[in-house]
């Protein structure tokens, strides 16, 4: 037995292929991506609320008691769904400096949240410790390298960007549609209606800014426009560390 095995849950055990305490009764014969992909699969058609042990024990064709052999809660079969979710990142060109890297990095995630919407409601407890998060984990700090950042500079960097860009797609979640007229056409209807409750004699901040056409134009990208705010800090940082 992997004496590694003794500090992770079996789910993680699993994942990694790692040889854990033997447990009384057949030995299992899925493999653990094979039950996050149903769990996915459930997910992704009527949400996370959808997902259940008896579910996704019924649509792998187990018993719920059998589906314990692999994960020993609902939370450990959270993690195996982000794994699935998730999957590995693209590869980032190595030749591309610290800003392109982490922004490409940032849009995979962006991108993987809006395949998958749901991904946002599942409650994290503890840092990722699945194959898969801990590609895009060396995929995110590996796009610092050659700067003067610190190793503690450098994971602070990287967790403030997924920070931000959960945060920025979490207040989309629910209106992110993929028909780009539909969206077009729910921005400009916000704006007019926005235009029509915020008069200047009561909100003369919001209506300067709507006369300027910042938001009926739709020519502000928020998810670009804040992704160049954070990255804008983190080459302060640069500065400041290359400057010491």
């Amino acid at each position: 037995m992997d004496e590694t095995a003794v500090e992770l849950p079996r789910a993680l055990q699993l994942m990694w292929g790692i040889e854990g305490p033997a447990r009384p009764g057949p030995k299992p014969t899925l493999h653990i991506s094979d039950i996050g992909r149903a769990a996915v699969k459930l997910a992704d058609a009527a949400g996370l609320g959808a997902v259940s042990m008896a579910k996704v024990a019924a649509e792998v064709g187990f018993t719920t008691m059998s589906l314990y052999r692999y994960v020993d809660s609902k939370d450990e079969l959270y993690a195996v769904m982000l794994d699935e979710a998730f999957g590995l990142p693209d590869p980032i060109d190595p030749e591309l400096d610290w800003r392109a890297g982490i922004t490409h990095w940032a849009t995979m995630i962006r991108d993987a949240i809006h395949r998958h919407p749901w991904i946002l409601q599942v409650p994290l407890f503890e840092p990722p410790l699945s194959p898969k998060q801990l590609v895009w984990m060396e995929a995110g700090l590996r796009s610092f390298e050659g700067t003067p950042l610190s190793p503690n500079d450098r994971l602070s960097s990287m967790v403030l960007v997924n920070i931000f860009v959960r945060g920025a797609t979490q207040l989309t979640a629910d209106m992110f549609v993929t028909d780009e007229r539909t969206k077009e056409q729910n921005d400009q209807l916000y704006g007019r209606r926005l235009m029509m409750l915020a008069t200047p004699d009561r909100f003369p901040t919001i209506a300067t800014t709507l006369t300027a056409g910042l938001i009926e134009d739709g020519d502000t990208d928020e998810f670009e426009f804040g992704l160049a705010a954070i990255l804008d800090g983190i080459q302060a940082l640069i500065d400041r560390s290359a400057a010491t």
